[in-house]
């Protein structure tokens, strides 16, 4: 345990510190009762941004020089600190979110478990790339020379806190730790719906940072008001790359931004999916209820608000597929529904819903019941023929929330159509049994372009945090399809590769020596080198 007292103060804290802002003033609210929550946050203005960025600035060529024990121990430290308060953060988090107590439990063992894996990632140093093709003087009709490279950190990062996961995509969320993992100083924007659970895991991180001796410019949290603080720190100069998890017209924002600077930098922004799932034949008659019941489930955790929740379900015009419309229809029926994360979230959410309800060609399927107490709608089903969803954009707009739309199909090619006319999305899903193995092959290649991860027989809810995972895909899942926000490849966002070529060996940094004194894999004239291998 620590000896420290995490007390809410109501104020960012920049490099250590906890610094009142000058501009005006927040409250959280409960959103399961619009009640207040104390404290009350004071803002920080967009010169004070300028505090946290410098303070970034300042720490990174001591922080990215950090031996892999070092780094490690520091990752692990913010786990164990996140650890020590756990109870009193998800205490919070449930007035905050009003989110269930075991969903937070679970969002917060993700949270440190996050740590502990990019501890693990930087004691062995994989992700710094090391390939190493040695001198070749004798090489006709030229010579080779030595030419090493390692891949090195970007500088200070910003961090956009997300509203629906307020421990696993927010303060110490998969951003800043991978941010941190590869030796990138964090600016950390809090959401404003959840302060009091930003401060206490913002606390964890900067006692991390004090016992582990590091400049405490490693981190800062800052709470700011509208766009105006996101904006100015996604335009300072001191910061090198950004990662958000938000809303399309959020993270086009600041996109445009970073694209504007005079030294653009990049965006990493997961923003919007509706994450298809295919159901064929097969599979339906096999197991129409298990469906059925996976799908509502699905649809429903989290009063839907996660970002892999199956916006779409592809489904066959047949007795099968009517069957599973019917059951869907019983089974949501008899779901309630659950507090939303914030009244705007709730109240987009039934506009959205009322929007989709009155598009030519939808009908409704089934709903379930408002939930007891505030923002708590009752979730819905809809129904629509597929060639009113190839035919009409409102229907591949996301919802936020516990809505879902069934698409009935009569053919392969309709499949095909309805797919090639997707945007990017996080994930594709294909409900199957091995009849349907040969109809669905057809189908993958056009949802390999489309989506970053492609599952069979699940549901996309529930993201594996490993080193195989991506929670990524084209355009506007994600502003990079070429990277994830989850998993060990995730930081890979904040590094680039530097060569050095014919570098005398003192000068030579400690990765990529002769002598390997970290210990570790490499890539030697083309051929890979274990840990401890010179």
């Amino acid at each position: 345990m620590t000896n420290f007292t995490y007390e809410l103060l109501g104020n960012s804290l920049i490099a250590g510190e906890s610094v009142p802002g000058n501009e005006q003033t927040l409250t959280a609210w409960n959103p399961a009762t619009n009640e207040a929550i104390m404290p009350t946050y004071s803002l920080v203005s967009v010169e004070q941004v300028s505090l946290a960025t410098g303070a970034a600035e300042e720490a990174f060529d001591s922080f990215r020089a950090l031996e892999p024990q070092a780094h490690a121990d520091f990752l692990e430290q913010i786990a164990t600190n996140i650890d020590d308060v756990g109870e009193v953060i998800v205490e919070r988090a449930i007035q905050e979110t009003g989110l269930s107590q075991g969903r937070l439990q679970g969002e917060l063992k993700r949270t440190t478990n996050q740590f502990r894996l990019f501890a693990s990632v930087v004691r062995d140093g994989n992700h710094l790339g090391v390939r190493i093709d040695p001198a070749i003087p004798e090489r006709e009709p030229a010579p080779r020379v030595d030419i090493r490279q390692r891949k090195i950190p970007l500088g200070p990062v910003a961090v956009f806190g997300a509203s629906n996961f307020p421990l696993a995509f927010s303060t110490g969320g998969g951003d800043t730790a991978s941010a941190l993992a590869a030796g990138c100083p964090v600016v950390f924007k809090a959401h404003n719906a959840h302060p009091g659970t930003s401060e206490l895991v913002g606390q964890a991180i900067s006692l991390a940072v004090k016992h582990t001796n590091l400049h405490p410019g490693v981190f800062s949290l800052l709470y700011g008001p509208g766009n105006a603080v996101g904006q100015s720190l996604v335009a300072d100069p001191a910061i090198t790359a950004v990662g958000f998890t938000g809303s399309r017209s959020g993270g086009q924002a600041l996109i445009k931004t970073a694209a504007e600077r005079t030294i653009p930098i990049p965006v990493y922004a997961e923003m919007s999916s509706i994450n298809p799932v295919y159901i064929f034949p097969g599979a339906l008659q096999k197991n129409t209820r298990d469906l059925a019941e996976g799908y509502v489930q699905s649809v429903t955790g989290s009063s839907g608000q996660l970002c892999t929740q199956p916006g779409i379900v592809f489904v066959p015009n047949s007795q099968t597929g009517t069957n599973f419309a019917e059951t869907t229809a019983e089974l949501i029926s008899n779901e309630a529904g659950q507090t939303m994360l914030t009244q705007g979230i709730y109240e987009s959410w039934v506009s959205k819903a009322k929007v989709l309800s009155d598009q030519h060609g939808v009908q409704a399927v089934g709903a379930g019941r408002d939930g007891d107490g505030k923002n708590a709608p009752a979730p819905a089903v809809f129904e629509a023929s597929i060639q009113s969803f190839i035919d009409n954009p409102v229907l591949h707009e996301e919802i936020f929330g516990a809505a879902s739309l069934i698409l009935r199909y009569d053919s392969v090619e309709e499949l095909l159509q309805a797919s090639r006319s997707l945007e990017g999305q996080l994930t594709a899903t294909l409900q199957l049994s091995e009849t349907d193995y040969e109809t669905s092959a057809t189908l993958l290649p056009i949802l390999e372009q489309k989506a970053g991860r492609l599952l069979v027989n699940g549901w996309p809810t529930g993201v594996e945090v490993g080193h195989a995972m991506v929670h990524g895909g084209p355009y506007p899942a994600s502003s990079d399809s070429r990277t994830t926000s989850v998993g060990t490849l995730a930081i890979d966002r904040f590094l680039r590769p530097v060569a050095y070529q014919n570098m005398p060996p003192q000068l030579l940094p400690q990765p990529v020596q002769s002598g390997n004194p970290w210990s570790l894999a490499r890539l030697v004239d083309g051929k890979i080198k274990k840990a401890g291998e010179q």
